[in-house]
């Protein structure tokens, strides 16, 4: 009787060391290029932050952990190889985040949207562009023309909202192509599509490669939009914890950009490409969207609306229990284990802050709503403008002391969304104040109701330097 209880105790010891023991994949897919999934892909892997937080006791005692990445351009393949088990997680916007719910009940699985990670409940981030000789100023230029967009995209879901407000058939008064990102940025060159809709970071990107000007702002279309994570629900019930740590990597990645968005859209431009300057309207201070990781009611609506657009396209003839597709347990146990109050960014609707002093004067900036900023190639940091006009000023001194200038931005007056402003609107008033513009109909209707005269930069640059 010994002998068989005290064999019976070796064979427990040995199953329960053997499941100690076992090896954990965590296959992560990442979409490096769209940017604001950094904090849920580029920047964890990079910096080496999952290996921070993954749980090292109870059933992980002795885990060996297998940490996969890999990146793709879109969301479509990536959801592919997470239907057919070659990956755990994977970050992608609410359309193509909808699908990947769909795709795994089809096929008899399950995922769980666990995260945002970027977003705006404006719509900010999806744009349309148009060839920078283009005609074309304002979106009602483009009836009866052409526009490619990437096809079941968050950006295809703002395209037709916007055609929807201006009261036109999509099939009869424009024509709308399939067209992926690196497709249309040719063709935009060569001028051989007239315009362009596109996700995050393409409507900028291709503006800020002087190729392109953004004549849309997906902001106009007042539809939320954001990019999350997401992970198979099979195995966020078996290693609820790797899941958690995953998001607290997520955390920490957000906060790291939050303090240094320079420094870190630079390492997005050395993994990517894109250039940091673009990275920087996104995740600097005051950015075009909010980097937010909490589950605001704006956000899940955009998935109830992508779900009905996306069966509206035909693109699935199945529907999605949003209120099961998103599984916000997570994220909260994640704010919890660092010490966050998950409920108070529930409730926080601000973007990034900024706490600067103007680079001219040295006083405090307490109005951001007329702020403008220059990036000086070759330092670290961008300097900060209490307005256009101070900007401007200080524009000429650098460019006169022969500074290769990186970027210049501007916050529009009337939709608060940050702009390249060498690409902007203005209008200067009667005491010489700029206010900054994405669209020139826009400087034109403020001009006409508050005086002023609608300026393009040179022109704004021009009339400034003649006033000094």
């Amino acid at each position: 009787m010994l002998l068989r209880t005290t064999l019976a105790g070796l064979a427990l010891a040995i199953a329960s060391a053997s499941a100690s023991a076992q090896t954990i994949r965590i296959a992560i897919g990442t979409q490096d290029t769209t940017i604001n999934c950094a904090a849920g892909g580029l920047l964890i892997r990079e910096l080496g932050l999952l290996d921070k937080y993954l749980p090292r006791e109870g059933q992980y005692q002795d885990a060996q952990y297998q940490v996969e990445w890999k990146n793709f351009t879109s969301g479509a393949p990536l959801t592919n190889e997470m239907v057919a088990g070659k990956l755990d997680f994977g970050a992608m916007a609410d359309f193509p985040g909808s699908f990947n719910g769909v795709a795994h009940l089809e096929a008899g699985k399950r995922s769980l949207f666990i995260s945002v990670l970027s977003g705006s409940i404006l719509g900010s981030g999806n744009g349309i562009v148009v060839p920078a000789a283009s005609a074309v100023q304002s979106l009602q230029d483009l009836k009866g023309k052409t526009i490619s967009v990437p096809f079941a995209s968050t950006a295809h879901g703002m395209l037709l909202r916007a055609v929807a407000a201006q009261d036109w058939d999509p099939e009869k008064d424009l024509r709308i192509i399939a067209q992926a990102p690196e497709i249309a940025g040719s063709a935009l060159r060569s001028n051989r599509i007239e315009a362009h809709a596109d996700f995050v970071p393409f409507a900028e990107l291709f503006p800020n490669r002087g190729f392109a000007r953004k004549i849309f702002d997906g902001s106009q279309a007042q539809a939320p939009t954001f990019h999350g994570a997401l992970v198979d629900a099979d195995y966020a019930s078996k290693y609820p914890e790797v899941v958690t740590a995953y998001l607290r990597a997520s955390l920490e990645a957000d906060r790291l950009l939050a303090a240094e968005p320079e420094k870190y859209s630079e390492l997005i431009e050395k993994v990517t490409g894109i250039e940091a300057e673009v990275n920087y309207l996104f995740h600097g201070p005051l950015g075009l969207q909010t980097r937010d990781l909490s589950w605001k009611p704006e956000y899940r609506q955009a998935l109830a609306t992508s779900i009905d657009t996306l069966l509206l396209l035909k693109k699935t003839q199945r529907g999605l229990d949003t209120q099961q597709f998103v599984d916000d347990r997570y994220i909260r146990a994640a704010f919890k284990a660092s010490g966050l109050d998950y409920q108070r960014q529930l409730a926080n609707y601000a973007p990034q802050p900024l706490v600067a002093k103007d680079a001219s004067t040295g006083q405090p900036i307490t109005d951001f709503k007329r702020l403008a900023q220059i990036w000086v190639r070759g330092e670290a940091q961008v300097r900060h403008y209490a307005s256009p006009e101070a900007a401007l000023t200080a524009l000429a001194a650098l460019e006169k002391d022969g500074k290769d200038i990186r970027a210049i931005y501007a916050q529009a007056t009337d939709s608060g969304i940050k702009l390249l402003a060498n690409q902007a609107w203005f209008v200067r008033d009667g005491d010489g104040r700029l206010s900054a513009f994405l669209l020139k109909d826009q400087a034109e209707t403020y001009a006409q109701q508050h005086g002023g005269t609608p300026l393009d930069f040179v022109g704004a640059n021009q009339q400034l330097l003649a006033s000094r």
